[in-house]
């Protein structure tokens, strides 16, 4: 006889695939019972019947146990018992596991499903205000700006032989960078350690006005993180805000930017997935990061998007080497290295530059990002071959003019944010201060002063001012700082946000110009001093 199993929503049924064909046999002891019936008790035809209609309706019940216990394999029965039972062990174990893990998924798993959780505020540090004059900035003529990338679908990279590269040969860190620096030293990402950053905030130029500026927006970018952990250039379908905040972006499909760019400024503030008010936010951003990056022969990992493409690796690669290098977290180590991986995979190998697909000829723009990616990526300890820096170094040269003191985008030039872009990126290659090019580099910014609507210019500029330091960072200082906290929103749901027309703004929109501003007035403890000399051991290896 075959028996088959069906599941349904309520359980597991048995059904009988086999008919049968004639009644079974009456249990033993209701034969020998009808037998010892004493002979006083005479049956009439009535009696006889009820009792005959009695009996039969008794072995109805007999014959469903008899199919159930007799006719049903036994194993089959403790199958269905025992699939139950863990059934219902499992409805009630399930909400007792809410922690998510970080691991690395196949294209496509992302999940949908993220805990609610309460905003919690960042809490500004204590600086004391410092007494400054008003600086004008001397205007210059303004060069023409490179467009972002466009929303054209990317052509993943055709497949290739490259080197592996085992993420566990290198020695890392034995301990996370956050839990490790003392009040007077420290190197790289570690003035972000809540000891550090009071100390460099006070010192470097930062005021009671501009942490608070900081703690306003890392709440509204909290409020405008969307179910999945993502971000999105048009922060319209954030549950929180459902279109209550104007001028969004026009990069709807660049998740991957959008959400890195929201990441860093928490990051920059010294809040991870591990530790602060907002590591819940933070972790599910480095969730989606994770689980959205595409897994290519090498092993590398890439994250580039439609909207943004290797502007969005590039940024994402950023937020991942960070988080691994400021808390050691192993279940990020291989995100993190994956993409870098897929940095020197894409770097063009004849230029050595980079652009918005793989191996295509560079651009300024695209160099700035990848670089830093590299550079944080080298202070988590990752791989970084140093070939490849040697040749972004050579794309530096080539779309540089007067010694390497002005920059220009796919050629040689001296547009105001080009030129910020290549001077960060000496600094970061090993240039020191008595090279002339940065002098006068340097010396370039410092006149041409903020650009109110330029805020990717801004970004860079002001960062390597802030390595420059001497009273050419502290006038820039004053009028960048004071510009941004006079020009944060205090409107309704926009409170704690951006918003510059110009430049990349009206692509990025509020989020765009929210996450610059944040990470401009973070720049006193994002990073440390490159020219101090705690600073040196950073260098990239060449």
């Amino acid at each position: 006889m075959a028996t088959e199993l069906s599941g349904s929503e309520s359980g597991i049924e048995i059904t009988d695939s086999t008919e049968i064909s004639q009644r079974p046999p009456a249990l033993p002891g209701a034969e020998a019972d009808a037998q010892q019936r004493p002979s006083e008790q005479a049956s009439t035809p009535a009696a006889e019947a009820t009792e005959q209609e009695a009996e039969e309706q008794s072995e109805e019940p007999r014959k469903s146990r008899f199919i159930l216990l007799n006719a049903v394999p036994s194993w089959l029965v403790s199958l269905v018992v025992h699939s139950v039972g863990l059934m219902v062990l499992a409805l009630i174990m399930l909400p007792l596991t809410e922690k998510k893990q970080l691991s690395m998924v196949s294209p496509g798993e992302v999940s949908d499903q993220v805990e609610e959780f309460e905003l919690e505020e960042f809490e500004p540090l204590e600086v004391e205000e410092l007494v400054t004059e008003a600086v004008v900035a001397v205007p210059t003529e303004k060069t023409s700006e490179p467009n972002m990338p466009t929303a054209d679908d990317l052509d993943p990279p055709a497949a290739m032989q490259v080197e592996l590269v085992d993420v566990s040969s290198r020695v890392a860190p034995k301990s996370d960078l956050m839990a490790t620096i003392g009040a007077a030293t420290g190197t790289g990402l570690s003035g972000r350690s809540d000891a550090m950053r009071k100390q460099l905030a006070a010192k470097a130029g930062a005021t009671k006005g501009s942490e608070a500026a900081v703690a306003r927006a890392l709440k509204w970018l909290a409020l405008h993180q969307l179910p999945n952990g993502a971000w999105s250039f048009d922060h319209r379908p954030s549950p929180a805000c459902r279109g209550k905040c104007r001028n969004q972006g026009n990069l709807a499909t660049s998740f991957n930017g959008a959400t890195a760019m929201a990441l860093l400024p928490f990051l920059g503030a010294g809040q991870t997935h591990q530790e602060g008010k907002y590591r819940r936010v933070v972790e599910k951003g480095l969730y989606f990061l994770s689980n959205n990056m595409k897994v290519r022969p090498g092993p590398r990992g890439e994250l580039s998007d439609a909207g943004g493409r290797m502007y969005s690796h590039g940024l994402a690669s950023i937020a991942l080497c960070e988080a691994y290098a400021m808390t050691n977290d192993q279940s990020l180590l291989q995100p993190a290295q994956y993409a870098v991986n897929h940095i020197v995979f894409a770097q063009d190998p004849v230029g050595g530059g980079w652009r918005y697909s793989a191996k295509q000829p560079g651009d300024t723009s695209a160099v700035g990002w990848q670089l830093m990616a590299l550079k944080s990526g080298h202070m988590g300890y990752l791989q970084v071959p140093p070939q490849t820096v040697a040749k972004a170094s050579m794309f530096l040269d080539a779309v540089s003019i007067q010694q390497g003191a002005f920059y220009g985008y796919t050629s040689p030039g001296r547009g105001p944010a080009t030129t910020a872009v290549g001077l960060l990126c000496r600094m970061y290659l090993g240039w020191k201060k008595d090279q002339p090019g940065l002098q006068a580099g340097v010396k370039f910014l410092s006149k041409t002063g903020p650009l109110k609507t330029n805020m990717y210019y801004n970004y860079y500029a002001t960062q390597v001012l802030r390595h420059w330091e001497g009273p050419e960072w502290t006038e820039w200082n004053n009028e960048m700082r004071e510009w941004l906290v006079d020009s944060q929103s205090q409107r309704g749901h926009e409170n704690g946000s951006w918003y510059m027309g110009g430049g990349h703004s009206g692509q990025g929109g509020r989020l765009y110009c929210t996450s610059m501003a944040t990470m401009i007035l973070e720049v006193y403890y994002r990073h440390m001093p490159i020219y101090r000399k705690q600073a040196a051991e950073e260098d990239f290896p060449l």
